[in-house]
């Protein structure tokens, strides 16, 4: 008989509640705790993503946090998951997680592709030849539908997953920008352009904007920029990713505004892209939130910032809040790492991770951060399922199965290798999965943030996956319904779940 058992209520951002029943039963010996999986639930959200109305959205576009209202020193941005912006044209929801999986993968290995470069001491202007100053000049100076490069789709780099309403511009032209903590330059598509990519919005145009300025070659944002030119005494940008894929154009200054036009951020240096083909679909550009200079947290000199993912097959919001508040005072927090060698990702302390209530029998050195080769572990926006080193993701899978016996295999999937067919069940007991911190500090997952559902016909899988690399990441699947804040001046990240 179970010692104990509980249940909780989420309540999400747009006004409504829903139930999340996530009982930890102890069974008497004490040695084993599970948690309880609603499939029922997770099912009906995915048959309610396929048919979604984005135009929903924009009826409640006034909705916003109570819990975290804007003021001087703080303010909020709301945040969409992509498939709440974009109407689906997936036919199933089967053939809608393999185009996740597929993004999320290309995602994955530009991380890894950026970091063993940097290893190498190989700059980020190596990914692919470098458009050369003269190049850039005849960027300026001709006509912009002669703008020309050898770009790779953007889709292969991966469309972000979850989207924040910018205004940008004077007067401001609301936007769709996907969230980064990977990326260290902002930047939207620019009008006029040869090869920009659809998005939801109509592009921007700069001509329509008061506050638009260009930025010297001199000046410190462009020389701190990795590939950058000159041309007619102005910054040109050129940012790479993994994949072989950039955006390049006008490296300028804008003012932004969030929060429903309550806060506005003047002079901030963002990337005005003339040529952005297949980067980000449905998005108008990027906001970073990485940790090098350029982020957007770094312009506008936050101590802290937080974000909360919720479930990207719901259709709720949540925000993402700078400022002195961001961190909650209760927060499971870690210490917050960095990488000199590639300062842009935010690394955490991990310790362990258990199955069950028992830490998996694993040497700390597995976590550690190396800054002289891809290591540690970061938490990544962008990144959706939580990619291990081999040895730590075959221990925590050979763990979870051990106590998932009685459930029904289902082979594989994609990238998971562990799978179940729960077709006739509405709800299961499995083991609980929680992250270690030094200190005794643990984050344990709710179910549904590492069984998830691959289709409509309850096939679910385990959301971890093995990576190639000794780098691990914390993805967004493991992180919804969490708040997980960056407090930059202390060090410090913060965990705190049920705070959206």
């Amino acid at each position: 008989m179970a010692k104990s058992a509980f249940g909780f209520c989420v309540l999400f951002f747009i006004s409504f509640a829903t139930c999340v029943f996530s009982r930890v039963i102890l069974p008497e010996n004490g040695n084993h705790e599970t948690t309880v999986l609603d499939i029922s639930a997770s099912i009906q959200k995915t048959l309610d993503i396929l048919s979604f109305d984005p135009d929903q959205i924009l009826l409640e576009e006034e909705s916003i946090s109570d819990d975290f209202s804007s003021s001087s020193s703080s303010f909020t941005v709301k945040l969409q998951s992509r498939d709440t912006i974009l109407k689906s044209t997936h036919k199933d929801y089967k053939t809608l997680t393999l185009d996740r999986l597929k993004r999320d993968s290309a995602r994955v290995d530009s991380i890894i592709t950026k970091l063993d470069l940097a290893m190498k001491g190989i700059s980020k202007s190596d990914l692919k030849p470098l458009l050369v100053e003269k190049e850039f000049d005849t960027l300026k100076s001709q006509d912009q539908d002669n703008i020309v490069g050898p770009i790779t789709s953007g889709l292969s780099h991966g469309s972000g997953e979850y989207f924040s309403r910018v205004g940008v511009g004077h007067p401001p032209k609301p936007q769709y920008l996907v969230l980064d903590t990977g990326s260290d330059v902002t930047w939207v598509q620019c009008a006029p352009c040869q090869e920009c990519y659809q998005q939801t919005d109509p592009i921007f145009e700069p001509s329509s904007s008061s506050s638009f300025a260009h930025i010297s070659c001199g000046a410190q944002q462009c020389k701190s920029l990795d590939i950058s030119a000159c041309a007619n005494e102005s910054c040109l940008y050129q940012v790479s990713y993994g994949d072989g894929s950039y955006t390049v154009g006008d490296f300028v200054t804008e003012t932004l505004t969030f929060d429903n036009s309550k806060t506005t951020v003047e002079k901030i240096s963002i990337g005005c892209g003339h040529d952005n083909e297949g980067l980000f679909i449905g998005s108008a550009g990027l906001l970073a939130l990485g940790a090098g200079s350029l982020s957007f947290p770094s312009q506008v000199k936050v101590s802290a910032f937080s974000y909360c993912l919720v479930d990207r097959d719901s259709s709720s919001a949540s925000t993402i809040q700078f400022g002195p508040e961001a961190q909650p005072a209760d927060a499971i927090t870690a210490p917050l790492l960095r990488n000199t060698r590639y300062p842009t990702f935010y690394y955490v302390g991990l310790s362990g991770i258990s199955v069950g209530g028992q830490p998996l029998n694993l040497p700390h050195s597995v976590f550690d951060l190396n800054p002289n080769s891809p290591s540690g572990v970061i938490v990544d926006s962008g990144t959706s399922v939580t990619r291990l080193r081999t040895e730590v993701y075959n221990a925590l899978r050979d763990a979870f199965v051990k106590g998932t016996q009685n459930l029904p295999s289902a082979g594989g999937f994609a990238l998971f290798d562990t799978c179940y067919d729960l077709s006739s069940k509405t709800s299961v007991s499995v083991p609980t999965v929680a992250f270690l911190f030094p200190g005794g500090k643990s984050l344990q997952l709710p179910a549904k943030n590492y069984l998830v559902p691959v289709d409509s016909k309850k096939t679910f899988c385990f959301a971890f996956a093995p990576t190639r690399s000794s780098l691990s990441i914390i993805g967004n699947l493991q992180q919804q319904g969490t708040r997980v804040s960056f407090n930059i001046g202390n060090s410090v990240v913060g965990f705190s779940p049920k705070k959206c």
